[in-house]
């Protein structure tokens, strides 16, 4: 086979001749040929395009590919790195590239391109659609991100020509969404530089002072560390044990960190240095740790067992942090050289030493479980924001490790619950999960769970997730299916409703909404953005479409003024059991008897307030649509009111009014005090279940009998 022809011949300088070397060092001949080819179109591509700095534009994908290649990556993503903003920038298309390069090829570059935010509603909106797409394509191929992470981390090395607007902006986007992809993927030396360089440009003052104080301390405590240094080569040479010690400087973005969560000034943030042991072995790391247990006090609690139990981005590594000379905490990590290289280069690992098969399969498990959870959250989640919402969430690596009553460990999110475990184990048991027991106690679903605890998760069939959830899951994925599934509920009882309104409004019509046939949902779906009636009728449960217009148009009907006879046929009955499509306001509690009106709220459905409610004159002001509501009279169902007595401050008062609700046959769901109350008299508020307006006069007629209550009063907010 014929040598290639020297590569990158017309080129900017050194970036070309370093690419250049890197490639040829590690992928065969036809494959340097291929990385060759995607530079020569790259560069015809941005020909006469300059960067913001005045530097050709092509130094930028070179940059980019040159950090890849630091990652040996293939020859694939080398030439999509080169490539990735030919198809954005210039008159290249993505099929070009498919014809010259391959399928493969042509997806990566897809992945990277960003989206034309034209199509969408807010920039907001378009940005967090172009992170949806990256990811899922990451999902599809992991080289997505890591290029995608190369790109970003040359920008921010060059990120000075911009405005300080755009500095702020891309630093911050860069500390939400990309430093943690880093950390996820285990790529240790991108993650520390993304956020270095993302603090540097979002906080520029709170960068140039810490800065200034670290080398301060930086020169203080040179003498302190070479002390540390000597003793522990000293102590593991005694014990006959090899190992390489290193001391390494914590990074500024996560000195600031510590600073800004435990409010310390900089003074009090002792541990800016680390201590990094190498050894051969997995025994040796566990020697090691001994070792220095023997030489300096362990502090109680900061001891962690990465390499028994790795984190969920497959670091494997022993921490402990001990008091040194003059009761200075030393924190240090202890591993062997091949979990050093997976710490240092996490996911890209696969392509830079591609012989540690065993520590490989491992990461790339790791890896692919969360990737395809991106996939399991966006099947549930097409708002892009939304998505973005619950990705940022799982972007930040778990530090609570749970077992399942079988023993299987599972990792979750710091402050994660019981619902999070259930849904971590599978969709259906969060689904249908209605207690939990751990360590064998049983524990209300909010608990936050600890490392160690062994939970399990009590369901049954007819359970359902509820919205109040919502407010304490600390994972992704919880929230995705909670929200998922009371989407699903809400559409199909929106739907429901919507039939039932537009069928009211058709007979208010004096038409019978039997005799409706395809033609006229034909006519009607004719150029509507809905393709089906189900979409009609749920449009109009959840407030989108108003039953009335929708009637005529499907009739083909003039503005025909209703008699009352029809407005009343027009009325929506409420049973008080329609879930999510219809809500009883919270506001003013109407519970049957009540005299009602319905508001329609986009987006929520239909809202039952009672007539007094303030809250109707600010929907009418508003331009929200009223419907007339009446309740339905069938018995069976509880409602929920808040009473509020008046009490004489003594002994037994409170057993007194317990009896007087059970005589009357209203359960108690809730009691409040108000603690302001002082003197003879003590102020009470119960929420009590009742069947109707005349119930709730039953029970109020029975306290009214006590002599301890002075005096009673329905709250209606």
């Amino acid at each position: 086979m014929n040598e290639p022809t020297p590569i990158f011949t017309s080129s900017p300088g050194s970036l070309v001749t370093g690419l250049s070397e890197m490639v040829s060092d590690y992928l065969k001949p036809k494959d340097v040929v291929m990385v060759e080819k995607a530079f020569a179109v790259a560069e015809a591509a941005h020909r006469n395009q300059t960067r913001r700095s005045g530097e050709p534009y092509i130094t930028h994908p070179l940059a980019v590919a040159t950090i890849c290649a630091g990652w040996h990556l293939d020859a694939q993503a080398l030439s999509a790195a080169l490539l990735h903003d030919t198809v954005e920038d210039t008159s290249t298309t993505g099929q070009e590239i498919g014809r010259q390069f391959g399928r493969a090829v042509e997806e990566l570059v897809e992945g990277l391109s960003k989206l034309d935010q034209v199509e969408f509603q807010s920039e907001q909106q378009a940005q967090a659609e172009n992170f949806r797409k990256m990811l899922l394509a990451m999902a599809r191929d992991v080289r997505v991100i890591l290029v995608k992470l190369a790109d970003r981390l040359h920008n921010m090395r060059t990120l000075d020509v911009m405005s300080p607007e755009k500095q702020k902006r891309i630093a911050r986007e860069t500390l939400e969404i990309y430093a943690p992809i880093a950390n996820r993927l285990g790529l240790h030396r991108v993650h520390q530089e993304l956020e270095d360089l993302g603090f540097l440009y979002l906080y520029p003052n709170r960068h140039q002072v810490l800065s200034k104080a670290v080398k301060s301390a930086r020169g203080n405590r040179r003498e302190l560390v070479g002390k540390i240094l000597a003793a522990i080569t000293q102590r593991l040479e005694a014990q006959k044990i090899e190992a390489t010690v290193t001391g390494r400087e914590k990074n500024l973005y996560s000195i600031y960190m510590k600073m800004s969560e435990k409010m310390l000034p900089f003074s009090k943030v002792l541990d800016i240095y680390g201590f990094r042991i190498l050894v051969k072995d997995v025994p040796s790391c566990y020697m090691v740790l001994g070792a220095l247990h023997t030489l300096y006090r362990p502090i109680p609690g900061k001891f962690k067992d990465y390499i028994g139990v790795p984190k969920a981005n497959g670091y494997r590594s022993l921490h402990t942090t001990l008091f040194g000379p003059y009761e200075y905490p030393i924190e240090i990590q202890i591993r062997t050289m091949e979990m050093h290289r997976l710490a240092e280069s996490g996911v890209a690992s696969h392509w830079m030493y591609k012989n540690s098969e065993t520590s490989l399969n491992e990461v790339q498990q790791q890896t692919t479980q969360w990737l395809q959870s991106l996939l399991e959250i966006q099947t549930e989640n097409r708002d892009p924001v939304e998505f973005l919402e619950h990705i940022k969430v799982d972007l930040f690596p778990g530090d609570v490790y749970v077992f399942t009553p079988k023993g299987m460990i599972k990792c979750l999110q710091r402050g994660a619950t019981c619902v999070d475990f259930a849904y971590a184990v599978h969709t259906d048991v969060g689904n249908r999960c209605v207690a939990a027991k751990v360590n064998n106690e049983l524990t209300p679903l909010r608990t936050a769970l600890k490392s160690g605890d062994r939970v399990e998760i009590i369901t049954a069939p007819d359970a359902a997730p509820h919205p109040a959830w919502l407010s304490f899951v600390a994972s992704g994925k919880a929230r995705s299916h909670i929200r998922h599934f009371l989407k699903t509920r809400q559409y199909s009882e929106s739907l429901e409703l919507g039939e039932r309104l537009l069928n009211q409004a058709l007979r208010a019509l004096q038409f019978d909404p039997d005799s409706l046939t395809t033609e006229h949902w034909k006519r009607l779906l004719k150029g509507d953005r809905a393709k089906t009636q189900e979409e009609i009728f749920a449009d109009i449960g959840l407030g989108i479409r108003l039953n009335m217009v929708v009637a005529r148009r499907l009739l083909h009907g003039t503005e025909i003024p209703l008699t009352d006879n029809q407005i009343h046929q027009a009325k929506v009955i409420i049973h008080g059991t329609e879930g999510l499509a219809v809500q009883l306001a919270t506001c003013c509690r109407p519970i049957p008897g009540d005299p009602i009106i319905g508001v329609i709220k986009n987006g929520q459905g239909l809202i039952v307030h009672t007539h007094q409610c303030k809250a109707i004159r600010q929907a009418h002001s508003s331009g929200e649509d009223w419907i007339d509501v009446e309740w339905d009279h069938t018995p069976g169902r509880t409602y929920e009111v808040t009473l509020r007595l008046m009490c004489v401050h003594q002994r037994g008062v409170l057993a007194a009014v317990a009896a007087a609700f059970s005589e009357a046959n209203a359960n108690i769901e809730s009691l409040f005090q108000d603690q302001r109350e002082t003197g003879a008299y003590a102020s009470l508020n119960f929420t009590i279940s009742v069947r109707d307006r005349n119930h709730l006069a039953e029970v109020m007629q029975t306290l009214r009998s006590l002599p301890e209550v002075v005096r009673i009063a329905r709250l209606e907010s």
